[in-house]
C-alpha cells in the first residue's frame, strides 16, 4: 500500500460518514452506555508526549477553556486550535459542547495533542455511537512516542561528543 492510501483527510472521513460506511463499523455487538456525572458532563484524560489533559465536556455554545483561559489565548497558533477542534468537526458536533480542561507537562504541541485525545475520549463517553467515527479517524489512539532519554557518555540521546584528533 502506498502512503497516499493510508492518509485520510477530514473531507474524506465526512464523505465516508455520509455514505454510511462508518455506520456499519460503528455498530458493535457490545452496546455502550453514556458515562455522565450529576452535572451532565463527561470526563476523560488525554495524553501526548509528556503532556496530560483532564477534559470535561457538556452541552453548550462551543466555548473551550484551557487552564482558565480561552482557547485562543492559551493556544495562539491556529494549527493548535485546529487540532483541538478536529474531533468536533469529524463528528458534526461543532459548537455544540463546552470544553473545560486542565493541561500540564510538555510543550504546547504536546498539550494540544493531549487535549484532542481527551476531547475525543470524552465525546465517546458522552455519545457512545461516535466511537466508530473517532476511532477510524485515529483520534482515540494514544500516540506513545516520547523523547528518548539521554545516555551517559553522550552529549544527547545519541549524539557523541566532538572527536579531536590532536
Amino acid at each position: 500500500m502506498s502512503g497516499t492510501q493510508n492518509t485520510r483527510s477530514l473531507a474524506d472521513l465526512k464523505d465516508l460518514a455520509a455514505t454510511g460506511a462508518i455506520a456499519a463499523t460503528a455498530e458493535a455487538p457490545v452496546k455502550r452506555e453514556a458515562k455522565r456525572d450529576e452535572f451532565g458532563r463527561s470526563y476523560a484524560t488525554g495524553r501526548r508526549k509528556d503532556a496530560s489533559a483532564r477534559v470535561w465536556i457538556k452541552p453548550g455554545k462551543g466555548e473551550i477553556t484551557v487552564n482558565g483561559k480561552k482557547v485562543g489565548q492559551y493556544f495562539a497558533r491556529p494549527v493548535l486550535r485546529m487540532l483541538i477542534t478536529q474531533p468536533f468537526l469529524i463528528s458534526d458536533r461543532y459548537n455544540q459542547f463546552d470544553v473545560i480542561c486542565t493541561v500540564s507537562g510538555g510543550g504546547l504541541s504536546g498539550q494540544a495533542g493531549a487535549v484532542r485525545h481527551g476531547i475525543s475520549r470524552a465525546l465517546t463517553y458522552y455519545e457512545p455511537e461516535l466511537r466508530g467515527i473517532l476511532k477510524l479517524a485515529g483520534f482515540l489512539t494514544r500516540d506513545s512516542r516520547t523523547v528518548e532519554r539521554k545516555k551517559y557518555g553522550k552529549a544527547k540521546a545519541r549524539r557523541s561528543y566532538q572527536f579531536s584528533k590532536r
